[in-house]
């Protein structure tokens, strides 16, 4: 992968703190720009599913996550330049408060995303019960950091046209910004909020129509057009105009022997509205490697195509648990697989469908008995945040001292489980991980962790689960 391309103007749409409503400004933006006829490629800072989801639904395009901390700078900035190729604009939404990192440096935070980029940032400020303190603040993140370019903010949750013409003035006159719209307190119907922000697009029934809101939203309270002039008039190519050469997954293929040409392994990836959380990224690496991907859902069928490997991402199972453990078929079909030895590779949902069971509201429900795990649901999030581990223990996926950067989101606990301590592969040295800082549970090929990984940034994963499934598809053959 290589960023020395033609450099795509774009904007950083960030705020003061997380909730301040950003997200579904981005969004009316995409989608507005989008219905114009402006193309308009997404992309998410930081980890996250479901922000991405909607986004990828308002540019009708993958939307691609830009990380820092779990990919090195070259390989964020070629991302950006690949994946803005053949559009107009990118519109990029940022995470937390503009400043926000995981250390004093802000290393991995919006601010840094966007230098490094080289993109203007559109400030969105939650304006409720002030005045102006909100040019006291814009002026603080102006001068925090000079080499950040503020091109202009937007107003969020106005009480009134003298509530907006009193912010407005205060920020013209003290930080000669331009503020391109206000935007009024919003139905919180629309846009309805679950564990990590907003529901996702695809259990959202009336996801078309929440995109539509955001359209009008944009339309009517925001000026695109000038938003538009401002960023496409920006000197975004000033961004190091040649990219070294960075990891690039597609080379893993040529120390690996991966199959290629016309009998390529099949990875099956669980995916309908209990398991959606993958990322682009990793199922194109999946591809580039050479597998064929067919999409498998427990909840719709009960037996299990031909695959040579599977691959279950996060999700929501809980909320979708009655109608898994009624698919029995499905749970004994992939429980037999992965005695035969199928490799199986599950993160945080997919582990959870793994293990034993889920117990919610006094009800146990039986999942894959994969695992010896039992699950249960608390209100508090039990992981959050950033993980890095070591891989301590041989494993089907990944080489003892292999050090890998991930992260965890998850209200989900361990309720019971029964392991030997080198049924788990790796240490946590950040992040909670399934019990006491362990993680990456396996049993013979199978394996289930807390920690997702991208697969930009941990480049062994997708060659080592494409080579599981050439190994298995080559006995099963015999």
């Amino acid at each position: 992968m290589k960023a020395n391309r033609e450099k795509i103007p774009g904007i950083v749409v960030a705020g003061l703190r997380g909730g301040s409503g950003k997200t579904i400004i981005s969004l009316g933006i995409t989608a507005a720009w989008k219905s114009s006829g402006i193309r308009v490629s997404a992309f998410k800072k930081g980890p996250d599913y479901i922000d991405a989801g909607w986004l990828s639904r308002a540019a009708g395009r993958p939307c691609y996550n830009l990380d820092t901390y779990l990919c090195f700078p070259e390989v964020v900035q070629a991302s950006y330049a690949t994946h803005s190729q053949n559009s107009d604009i990118a519109v990029v939404e940022g995470n937390r408060g503009l400043y926000d990192g995981i250390d004093i440096d802000g290393s991995t935070s919006t601010s840094e995303l966007a230098k490094l980029l080289n993109l203007p940032v559109l400030l969105v400020l939650d304006c409720t019960k002030s005045t102006r303190t909100m040019a006291a603040l814009l002026m603080g993140c102006m001068n925090f950091d000079p080499d950040i370019h503020i091109c202009g903010v937007v107003l969020n949750r106005v009480a009134g046209i003298r509530h907006e013409g009193k912010v407005r003035s205060n920020i013209e006159r003290f930080c000669n910004i331009p503020v391109f719209g206000a935007v009024p307190k919003l139905a919180a119907e629309d846009f309805p909020e679950r564990h990590m922000g907003l529901v996702t697009s695809e259990e959202h029934s009336f996801s078309e129509k929440a995109i539509e809101a955001a359209v009008k939203v944009a339309r009517d309270y925001i000026d695109l057009d000038d938003l538009y002039k401002t960023v496409t008039a920006f000197d975004c190519a000033a961004m190091v105009p040649d990219v070294p050469d960075v990891p690039d997954v597609s080379g893993l293929s040529l120390e690996m022997s991966i199959s290629r040409g016309d009998d390529p392994v099949i990875i099956g990836i669980i995916r309908d509205s209990a398991f959606q959380f993958y990322y682009p990224d990793n199922l194109e690496a999946l591809t580039n490697l050479g597998a064929k991907i067919v999409y498998i859902s427990p909840l719709e069928e009960e037996s299990i195509p031909e695959v040579h490997a599977i691959y279950m991402g996060g999700g929501f199972p809980e909320t979708h648990a009655q109608k898994l453990a009624k698919n029995q078929p499905f749970r004994d079909a992939l429980k037999a697989l992965s005695q035969k030895g199928l490799p199986i590779y599950a993160e945080c949902g997919g582990l959870i469908f793994l293990g034993q069971s889920i117990a919610l509201a006094g009800v146990e429900y039986p999942m894959a008995g994969i695992l010896p795990i039992q699950f249960g649901l608390s209100r508090k999030p039990q992981g959050h945040g950033y993980t890095r581990v070591t891989v301590e223990h041989d494993n089907p996926f990944y080489k003892k001292g292999e050090i890998l950067k991930g992260h965890e989101f998850r209200y989900s606990k361990v309720l019971s489980i029964d392991y030997k301590d080198q049924e788990m592969a790796f240490r946590m040295e950040r992040g909670k991980g399934i019990l006491s800082k362990k993680d990456g549970f396996f049993k013979d090929n199978t394996f289930g962790t807390y920690t997702h990984i991208h697969a930009l940034g941990t480049v062994s994963w997708a060659a080592s689960l494409v080579n599981g499934a050439r190994i298995y598809k080559a006995l099963v053959q015999k």
